[in-house]
């Protein structure tokens, strides 16, 4: 007998292997461009596949830049902003989901309403405060701004995980004579691995390609990132293409790293929590 086919699991695998090859075709399209040689990139007919293989594009993006240098002061800056916004969120994360008082809905909207208003409505006030503090120029301007931005939204997150972890288990610890500092941080933070991997990865990724508060409040070579260092390659006459594919392509390795050592917790995360006004 013939066996029944079962069209609903197969159009459904048409589908996602469709969207599949939708989502990583432009990353490898990227690739193989930071692969070819410049007379090679704009062939007719198209090449999938270089004919002729070079690391040069890869070589020049570090021996005509810092791009090291840009490497490094991306790296530091997303972990510190997005560990300090962790910090942060968690703690009014928890306020918010374990306690009630008077304005808590208009706090919770403020936070939403933030995630809204267009970064460069406050670049005039925000450029005049780093200059008064005599902080542009520096890494730790665009980490007060990052971990500012991050804070929002990362509470939110943070409050849906909480209000999913039963309050019973910080009233027992308190009980055995813990302060609710310390159960939060030896009881209720343990449970919440998944919750705090995602949120502190969320942070990190935004910080990493942020480049609108990079290019406007750093200037100089030895504090650019990499969003600003990637935005030098495109002038008024002409981009770049191969060395903005290779910068691309080491661009995206630290968060390929982040996603795979994390992904489990990811993934828990996602599912055990939401966000809920």
């Amino acid at each position: 007998m013939a066996k029944h086919v079962n069209w609903q699991q197969l159009f459904k695998g048409i589908f996602l292997s469709l969207f599949l090859v939708f989502t990583v075709f432009p990353l490898y399209w990227i690739f193989i461009t930071s692969l070819k040689p410049s007379n090679d990139m704009f062939t007719i007919p198209i090449h999938y596949w270089p004919k002729t293989i070079t690391f040069d594009n890869y070589i020049n993006i570090f021996k005509i830049s810092n791009f090291s240098v840009y490497i490094f002061n991306s790296l530091i800056l997303s972990v510190v902003a997005g560990f300090c916004s962790l910090i942060i969120a968690s703690l009014s994360g928890y306020v918010l989901a374990r306690f009630e008082f008077k304005g808590k809905p208009q706090v919770m909207f403020a936070f939403f309403i933030t995630q809204m208003i267009p970064l460069f409505i406050g670049l005039a006030p925000l450029y005049l405060l780093m200059s008064n503090l005599q902080l542009l120029n520096r890494l730790p301007s665009l980490m007060l701004m990052y971990t500012v931005m991050m804070v929002p939204f990362c509470t939110v997150i943070m409050k849906g995980f909480f209000e999913r972890i039963p309050s019973s288990l910080e009233e027992a610890a308190m009980i055995d004579g813990c302060s609710r500092i310390t159960a939060l941080f030896k009881v209720i933070v343990p449970v919440m691995l998944p919750g705090i991997a995602a949120t502190f990865i969320f942070a990190f990724v935004q910080c990493w390609n942020e480049l609108f508060l990079a290019i406007m409040f750093i200037d100089k070579e030895k504090a650019k990132t990499i969003p600003v260092a990637m935005n030098a390659f495109i002038t008024k006459y002409d981009i770049d293409w191969g060395s903005m594919s290779a910068a691309t392509v080491i661009s995206v390795i630290p968060t390929l790293i982040l996603f795979a050592f994390a992904q489990r917790y990811i993934v828990e995360g996602m599912t055990q929590g939401s966000v809920k006004g």
